[in-house]
């Protein structure tokens, strides 16, 4: 009986593209999903490597081509292999997946500063339309050099297609989102599932708060958009309260002398060299 790294290996061999007539040179699979495949290649012509991903769906090429943003992997080629299927060239991207570098990112200020940088994009995404519909840890990388890029945009629609086959992750999918219902919401939703992934259980209460609004079941309770979701989490970072928590009277005059320590040690010690002088005018 054949062993299942002895399956992978053949189908991997069956299933490997003819780059015959294309300026690339297979080199190994790295990923498969749903959507297509992607392959490490190098570029005969430039000399460097790309990830070269066939497609089953070449509406993709055109959505990553219109999404040009230091937060989403470039595309720098397209076309058709010889048995039809579409294919496109983006930069291969070295570095550690969202769900291995919360076991490594030391604080949670670096965590929610990788959130917010993670929202960026997928702002953008929106801005132009585009809606990623399968955001998850797995599909967020962290670079060599800190680059934060969103992966996998082979699910994404137009905004105009707001009913769609049913696409995503389970566990990361609004509930509207597994009725093929997809809008700006959903993003945000599944946002708010990967802040959950982030910040674990033993988070503050402010960041709970943001994580559990932005993937509330209810649509309409959730934050209004990826921007909102952002300022709200950089609102906790610079000190500030947040949208997403109520905060009773003694939480805000604690926050606001974390907020002004030095200032509250100026004044208290202001306080005790009055008192002081006072005590030793009266001897």
């Amino acid at each position: 009986m054949l062993s299942d790294r002895i399956l992978h290996h053949l189908r991997s061999v069956i299933d490997a593209p003819n780059l015959e007539g294309t300026r690339y040179e297979l080199i190994e699979e790295i990923g498969r999903g749903g959507m297509g495949v992607v392959y490490l290649a190098r570029d005969k012509v430039l000399g460097r490597r790309v990830a070269l991903k066939i497609l089953t769906n070449p509406e993709e090429a055109r959505t990553m081509a219109s999404l040009e943003h230091p937060g989403i992997v470039p595309v720098h080629d397209a076309g058709a292999l010889p048995d039809g299927r579409t294919y496109y060239a983006m930069k291969f991207v070295e570095g550690t997946r969202l769900d291995a570098f919360r076991e490594t990112a030391p604080s949670l200020a670096d965590r929610l500063r990788i959130f917010t940088r993670i929202c960026e994009p997928v702002a953008f995404a929106h801005s132009r339309q585009v809606i990623h519909r399968d955001l998850k840890p797995e599909n967020v990388m962290i670079g060599a050099f800190g680059e934060v890029l969103v992966l996998d945009w082979g699910t994404a629609r137009r905004m105009e297609a707001s009913v769609a086959s049913v696409a995503g992750t389970r566990g990361y999918m609004a509930p509207e989102q597994m009725e093929g219902v997809t809008s700006t919401l959903t993003d945000i939703y599944s946002l708010g599932k990967v802040l959950e992934h982030l910040i674990t259980q033993q988070g503050p209460k402010e960041v709970r708060a943001i994580a559990a609004k932005a993937a509330h079941t209810a649509p309409q309770l959730r934050y209004a958009s990826v921007v909102e979701l952002a300022e709200d989490a950089m609102r906790f970072l610079d000190g500030y309260p947040v949208l997403a928590y109520p905060e009773s009277l003694f939480e805000r005059g604690a926050r606001w002398i974390s907020r002004n320590r030095t200032l509250v040690a100026l004044i208290l010690m202001y306080i005790f060299v009055r008192a002081l002088i006072f005590f030793l005018a009266r001897r």
